[in-house]
């Protein structure tokens, strides 16, 4: 469940129960296996209900006996770890984010501390995730993150490079860099910023032809980071930005640390040394304290910058913040719900002529996977699973390939292409 950085855990627990002599699958049918071990998420309302809908559909199985043994780990057990245990006691056994070692005991396996970097791949064998630090130490008003992950802890440049070297050897191509806070890589091991030359180090590595980054934030940040997103030519010309708002009376109650100016210098510089970047972002409606002019900023904002890939989602109280524990001017559900429909409209029509723009164009593309009459493909700009997605009628394309493609038609976020 949830993010990458969870498919990162289950792909790192995959390999050691594999090495243990467990056959693995992942996200299978209930039946079709004798332990379930699910990875759950505990960021926000939405994805806390949904981990705990799968917890119950798996606690039923386990009640017909369809399944013998049931684990759950992850965000939400980290959390909430006893509540779960009191509500739902068909689970076997309850554990927190990276218990790697108590799971495989459970399972009588061991841990094997020499394969911790290695990891049996859920993605398609051509791309991968590359996680590189856990925790964020920046204490957003809104985020549990902290209070789940803990603080800012980096991993070393030379684990990192050995890591992508296997995964290099495995066939993978695209690699893409995740954490909390990429931008913040380095400072709790070396003691400064250190993103850029992990990137360069990176791109050193044989069978790795596309880098593309994902989580930076916004506040200071590093100008190398920038340089190497320009001249790199293996870094994707490509940023996941999470800006959250433009208002300066939300930002400050977000704990954000920075403001409206800052931010818009910063899109302007990224725009400007990258003239070809792609830039997507996620914004927040319904934070306390967005009154309809705080609002009317976002609108405005997301109206002008025209970002080439957006995501909204609504605020959730979460238990132990900042926000949960000092703010009261709750924004009602409905109007959250309407401003992020009101967001993602505005985005579509941007989204729309965007698409339109690149009929003709000539690009490079990877291939995914076949659906239907299409292979399915996706240019530099755009991130697997999240972005938009090029359509391609052909007699044979092999997937995992790279291919000269031309526009030739648009729908709203999708386009359609021909081989060159």
């Amino acid at each position: 469940m949830g993010c990458s950085k969870n498919v990162v855990d289950s792909e790192r627990l995959m390999r050691q129960l594999t090495v243990a002599g467990y056959t693995v699958v992942y996200d299978e049918a209930r039946d079709s296996a004798a332990v379930v071990i699910i990875n759950t998420c505990g960021f926000i309302g939405d994805a806390k209900e949904e981990s705990i809908n799968t917890i119950l559909l798996f606690a039923e199985a386990k009640k017909k006996k369809q399944i013998k043994q049931l684990y759950v780990f992850g965000c939400l057990s980290q959390r909430y770890k006893e509540f779960l245990e009191k509500e739902i006691p068909e689970v076997d056994a309850y554990f927190g984010v990276t218990d790697f070692e108590a799971i495989l005991q459970r399972l009588n396996a061991k841990l094997q501390p020499q394969l911790l970097n290695e990891r049996q791949l859920t993605t398609p064998a051509h791309y991968a995730y590359l996680k590189i630090s856990e925790g964020c130490n920046w204490g957003c008003a809104y985020c549990a993150i902290p209070l789940i992950r803990g603080n800012h802890i980096s991993t070393p440049i030379e684990q990192l490079v050995n890591e992508t070297e296997k995964l290099g050897a495995q066939g993978v191509k695209e690699l893409l860099v995740i954490a909390q806070d990429t931008t913040s890589y380095g400072m709790d091991c070396y003691g400064r910023r250190r993103l850029a030359d992990l990137l360069n180090a990176l791109s050193a590595v044989k069978g790795i032809e596309w880098i593309r980054l994902h989580y930076t934030y916004p506040t200071a940040f590093p100008d190398d980071v920038i340089a190497v997103l320009r001249d790199n030519p293996k870094l994707c010309k490509y940023i996941d930005i999470p800006l959250q708002h433009i208002a300066d009376s939300v930002l400050s109650k977000m704990r954000r640390g920075i403001n409206d100016q800052q931010t818009r210098e910063l899109v302007k510089r990224l725009r400007h040394e990258v003239p070809s970047i792609a830039i997507r972002t996620t914004l927040m409606v319904g934070h306390p304290g967005e009154d309809e002019e705080a609002f009317r900023e976002l609108k405005e904002f997301v109206r002008t910058v025209r970002f080439e890939r957006l995501g909204v989602f609504c605020y959730s109280e979460e238990e132990g913040t900042y926000a949960a524990n000092h703010y009261k001017n709750v924004v009602p559900e409905e109007l959250k719900q309407a401003r992020r429909e009101e967001l993602m409209k505005l985005q579509e029509s941007i989204a729309a002529e965007q698409s339109v723009a690149k009929i003709g164009t000539i690009c490079k593309v990877i291939i995914d996977r076949i659906e239907g009459y299409y292979y399915v493909a996706r240019t530099e700009h755009d991130s697997p699973e999240v972005d938009n997605e090029v359509l391609i009628k052909a007699e044979q394309l092999t997937i995992g390939n790279f291919y000269q493609v031309r526009i030739t038609a648009a729908d709203v976020y999708d386009v359609y292409a021909e081989i060159i």
